[in-house]
């Protein structure tokens, strides 16, 4: 072995050139021999021969022979000094035995982290049909540059300082007044929270209004990031199932599973697209009240709705209704912005500002008070008309394309609001699969399967299908890439029909549809 090449490698590799040649050789040879590089039996080069090779005293490799040996590494003999036949195991402790031998890069993660699923399909990934992605292109970048600059030039030195940890004042009223115009949100400025974008706001409504080990009750299938939320507030999770007229909780829920929270994406039900009819609105609404529970209401992107007017919030159906209503401008305008909000209760509003303050130093007072004149100027609402007749566009397009190409073996649900819809495939028929094949053609799709809380109960009918994103993809190209799509999933279906028993085979040919429901 050419230990000369060996030491340099190391000292390369780990950064330690300015160690003491003592240090620098012992630390060399203990890692070659856990390593393996040197293995159990590997007789070393003699003291005298290694100094000369290496140009070192000899006193230098006695050290790292000597420390080698204390360490039970190695073992001299009459002969000279052997690699040791049992080396310990550098990473055993019981933590890791614990957790099952975990990998060393993992051992240091609490079981929250560890328990963390894969994000599929990051919006940072631009190909079709990534869901939650809006159309990037399309925002009035340059109009956005003015409004920050004249922000920053309006900013005196004080206000470099930490600001008010429930955001900007001017921007709260903003978006008070903006949700009692366009959403029917019945709220003032000071029950209006500023947060760092969705996953923010649903960390927030975890920590503020549960305790470790309380009940919270999520969408199934439903939202990843939610689920991430309450899992690291220690929660419990308990999936509801969502049906055709989303989140859909029995009597015997409010009895035996009676939640702290309630988790739902009425408008436009995340990932499904389903909307919540008025009754069960009204419905969760007095079951939350009547259990002390919180309802989360999740916004994500109620501006678009294609089909009919524009749907109230669940906030403002009923006087005082236990509704905590979150929203994000990830999707009006860019997921860079990193700007959400919480509306609370009035009588929440001043411990949560004390929590805001004890935890969150705010501060992005230039980008707030840009955005504060970006609503109040009437831009905001110029360019969601704008979106809404681009996204319409596109809907309309995917859909005639899924009618074309899938109509005799998918349904498609949740294409009357928002930025994505889902395509309902047969049970047979596995979505995953589907998405991996998907993904090697160049389309990125999600399974609605992967979104599942919970296994469905008994009498329950599980979600299968895919959810395709539609708002960063031109109408013209949507023919195109439904083909292609479509060429996927007829491909695994007639591989899945040659393996399925012919006895009591159904032929599934669902009318494809739109989903225009006008419940509320």
């Amino acid at each position: 072995m050419d230990y000369a090449l060996l030491l340099s490698n190391f000292a390369r590799d780990h950064g330690h050139r300015s160690w003491p040649r003592q240090r620098l050789l012992h630390e060399c040879l203990r890692h070659a021999i856990r390593a393996g590089t040197l293995a159990a039996g590997t007789r070393l080069v003699a003291t005298r021969a290694l100094a000369a090779e290496l140009g070192v005293a000899r006193n230098t490799v006695l050290y790292a022979y000597e420390q080698l040996a204390s360490e039970g590494f190695v073992v001299p003999d009459r002969r000279g000094t052997v690699v040791a036949r049992f080396v310990p195991e550098p990473a055993a402790d019981a933590a890791t035995q614990r957790r099952g031998r975990l990998p060393a890069a993992q051992a240091g993660l609490s079981r929250r982290a560890l328990n963390l699923r894969p994000l599929s399909n990051g919006a940072s990934d631009a190909q079709a049909f990534v869901p939650g992605v809006p159309d990037l292109q399309a925002f009035p970048l340059a109009l956005w540059r003015r409004l920050l600059d004249r922000a920053w030039r309006g900013l005196d030195p004080a206000q470099l300082n930490y600001g008010d940890p429930a955001g900007a004042w001017p921007l709260r009223t903003a978006i008070a007044d903006y949700l009692r115009a366009s959403r029917g949100v019945v709220c003032e400025a000071g029950q209006v929270f500023i947060t760092d974008g969705s996953q923010s706001t649903l960390d927030l409504c975890a920590r503020a209004c549960a305790d470790e080990g309380d009940t919270v009750w999520h969408e199934n299938p439903g939202y990843g990031g939610a689920l991430a939320a309450f899992r690291h507030a220690g929660l419990a999770v308990e999936g509801i199932a969502v049906d055709e007229e989303g989140m859909a909780p029995s009597a015997q829920d409010w009895q035996a599973r009676r939640p702290r929270l309630v988790y739902t994406t009425p408008s436009h039900q995340y990932p499904v697209g389903t909307v919540l009819s008025l009754a069960r609105r009204l419905a969760l609404i007095d079951g939350a009240r009547r259990s002390g529970a919180l309802i989360i209401e999740d916004d994500y992107d109620s501006e678009f709705r294609h089909d009919g007017p524009p749907l109230a919030a669940m906030q403002g159906l009923a006087p005082d209704a236990p509704v905590l209503y979150c929203g994000t401008f990830s999707k009006t305008m860019f997921p860079g912005l990193r700007i959400g909000y919480l509306v609370v209760p009035p009588g929440l509003a001043p411990q949560l500002a004390l929590l805001r303050a004890q935890s969150s130093a705010a501060g992005r007072v230039a980008e707030q008070l840009a955005l504060a004149e970006f609503v109040t100027s009437g831009q905001f609402l110029l360019h969601l008309r704008r979106m809404r007749r681009l996204y319409r566009e596109r809907r309309d397009a995917l859909v005639a394309a899924l009618e074309k190409h899938l109509g005799r073996i998918a349904t498609v649900h949740g294409a009357s609001a928002g930025m994505h819809l889902s395509l309902r495939l047969p049970d047979w028929l596995p979505d995953e699969a589907i998405r991996a094949r998907a993904r090697e053609e160049g389309i990125v799709v999600n399974a609605l399967s992967a979104h599942a809380v919970q296994e469905a109960a008994a009498g329950q009918v599980p979600w299968n299908g895919l959810m395709l994103g539609y708002a960063q993809v031109p109408a013209e190209a949507m023919e195109g890439l439904v083909k292609r799509l479509a060429a996927v999933i007829h491909l695994a279906a007639y591989e899945a029909e040659r393996f399925r028993p012919a006895q009591g085979r159904p032929e599934v040919r669902p009318k494809l549809h739109r989903d225009a429901r006008q419940n509320a």
